[in-house]
């Protein structure tokens, strides 16, 4: 019974990051299909990354490229060990989440909470 009831509130958790991720995928202008996987989360800011050209965001790029590689760890990892695979997740939405978006203009303050994620 413990272990049903520790599955249930590790996939809530984990649908809670998939909505947050979306969101997150979608202010950098990613077009999130309605039930998404966590391959399809990585592609779409991989996409977003690659679309960064500026100097002045390359440390932003670097940021969601480390989203990335969280993501694409989280989906190697499947449905085995569930815990390590939202670590992955939560990574990626801390770094993916916080960054100032595609529509945002950025500044020197973007810059910095880029460098501190």
């Amino acid at each position: 019974m413990i272990n049903g009831d520790l599955s249930t509130r590790l996939a809530d958790v984990r649908g809670r990051l998939i909505i947050e991720l979306s969101d997150a995928v979608t202010g950098w202008g990613g077009q999130v299909p309605e039930d998404p996987g966590v391959a399809e989360l990585a592609d779409l800011l991989d996409t977003a990354a690659a679309n960064l050209h500026d100097a002045t965001r390359s440390g932003i790029r670097a940021e969601l490229a480390l989203a990335v590689g969280h993501l694409r760890a989280a989906d190697r990892l499947g449905g085995l060990l569930p815990a390590v695979r939202l670590w992955h997740l939560r990574q990626a939405l801390q770094r993916a989440a916080t960054l100032p978006d595609s529509r945002e203009p950025t500044s020197a303050a973007g810059v910095a909470v880029s460098q501190t994620c």
